[in-house]
């Protein structure tokens, strides 16, 4: 029982001293503190793998052409490519528009509010399922990103857990911590937490409201960090820019205007040669598959 009441009292004191340090110092972003689903729903899938200040500065642009599921639905595939210009991981948008398809014809033109039917639209992992929950509908159920995760492992000092996977050790730590109500805020502070001070590289443990909790204070072992695995690519570059450059350089193409598959390999690739047909052929195989192309022959052209 005495260890109980310790447990919860050690709870009960980080998320206060969390929620304090949040008061102060929350970052102030388009789509905080809203409550319209779609407005959510659209910045969660933004903010998937894409830096907070692009999303920021994309977000009420793209809101404001696309107010609604029906809009999103009913868009010009080739104007919605266009329009995401500059975030990247650009079949994210062909996925947002599936989804609002699914919303309108099986939803009632509704984002369902379950975690099983959020996971069951297009582009909608464990994470995005939950934050939406969370975030759109207040639901108090655990949310993990990337810095939640950070946050809670390094507060238990649960880096070198081999007891469990990764993702459950952590999923279970956001449980732990949960708190009983707003849920949301924090959440929120969590993730404002570990952008700004319990950084991946430079921790600024002094500043941080947990110090005198945190069991990993001051002794982050910068040898353990991961370094980012090595992609398929071409010449140093991954493939993943080259997909980005196709699409941009058929962005700035009138619509329905199509060009030639050899001219865009010399427009992506410095020095593209006889020899890089092939792997040009991969990376428009690959965008075509994804949808984000329409090919005719030779000439290459964003779907209509």
């Amino acid at each position: 029982m005495i260890a109980r009441r310790t447990y919860r009292g050690r709870k009960f004191q980080i998320v206060s001293a969390v929620r304090a340090w949040y008061r102060k110092n929350k970052r102030t972003l388009p789509w905080r503190d809203l409550r319209d689903p779609y407005r959510v729903y659209v910045s969660e899938v933004m903010l998937q793998q894409t830096q907070v200040s692009r999303a920021a500065t994309a977000f009420p642009k793209f809101v404001d052409r696309y107010p609604s599921f029906r809009h999103l639905a009913r868009a010009r595939t080739s104007s919605l490519i266009k329009d995401w210009s500059g975030m990247g991981y650009n079949s994210r948008v062909l996925r947002l528009q599936l989804a609002a398809r699914r919303v309108l014809s099986e939803f009632h033109g509704a984002l369902p509010q379950t975690i099983a039917e959020l996971r069951s639209l297009a582009g909608i992992g464990p994470y995005t399922a939950h934050a939406i929950a969370c975030f759109a509908f207040g639901k108090t159920v655990p949310v993990v990103d990337t810095n939640i995760s950070r946050v809670l492992r390094r507060l238990e000092g649960a880096d070198r857990s081999r007891t469990t996977s990764p993702a459950k050790r952590d999923w279970a730590l956001a449980e732990r911590f949960l708190p009983s109500r707003n849920a949301s805020s924090w959440h929120q502070a969590l993730m404002d937490l570990g952008s700004m001070i319990c950084t991946a590289v430079t921790p600024k443990c002094t500043q941080c409201p947990l110090e005198n909790f945190c069991r990993s204070a001051h002794r982050v072992d910068r040898r353990r960090l991961r370094h980012s695995k090595s992609e398929p690519g071409r010449k140093g570059v991954p493939n993943r820019i080259y997909r980005g450059r196709v699409v941009e350089r058929l962005r700035t193409l009138p619509h329905g205007k199509t060009i030639d598959a050899r001219e865009l390999g010399q427009h992506i690739l410095p020095g593209f040669s006889p020899r890089d047909r092939h792997w040009l052929e991969t990376i428009l195989t690959s965008l075509q598959r994804d949808g984000l192309i329409r090919r005719r022959g030779n000439r290459v052209s964003l779907p209509l």
